[in-house]
């Protein structure tokens, strides 16, 4: 039971965190990078002639990081778990079975108030509590979630982010 409650506070911030998380990844690729990212190419594989071609690293070598200040690695180390957070909250939208559960998921990540919703949707702050409740539940018990994390924060490691 602590556990259930305690993936529903975490479920609770990421989404409330989403879009800062957002401009912070945005403002740190800036930095690291010195352009934005855009988040359908984390992680896509290149497929026909453009997979054989040579090209160079979107992120910092080896040598680079090593020569990074502690200042610069932690930014790194925060831009990788907002973009593992930020792809999460995303992908788990689909895990919703209604579609008025993925409309109120989308209006939450869009940083709309419950009486916003509500008045979106033409209902009750009351029918929107009871919604937002069971997307939190339903993210929260669904058993891909936590294991995306994880495997997420794989593939970011794997391919030098």
């Amino acid at each position: 039971m602590k556990e259930a409650a305690r993936l529903t506070i975490n479920i609770t911030e990421l989404i409330r965190d989403y879009r800062m998380m957002k401009r912070e990844i945005d403002r740190l690729q800036n930095i690291l990078y010195g352009r934005s990212v855009p988040m359908r190419s984390w992680g896509v594989a290149q497929w026909g002639i453009e997979a054989t071609l040579p090209k160079g690293s979107a992120g910092k070598s080896q040598a680079e990081l090593k020569d990074m200040d502690i200042r610069g690695q932690k930014q790194i180390a925060r831009l990788e778990e907002y973009q593992r957070r930020v792809y999460a909250i995303e992908i788990a939208g689909d895990c919703l079975d209604r579609e008025l559960l993925k409309v109120v998921y989308d209006c939450m990540l869009d940083g709309m108030t419950r009486q916003e919703i509500a008045v979106h949707l033409e209902m009750s702050r009351d029918s929107v509590d009871k919604l937002r409740s069971d997307i939190k539940a339903q993210i929260g018990t669904n058993t891909t979630f936590p294991n995306f994390c994880m495997v997420r924060n794989v593939l970011c490691k794997m391919e030098g982010r």
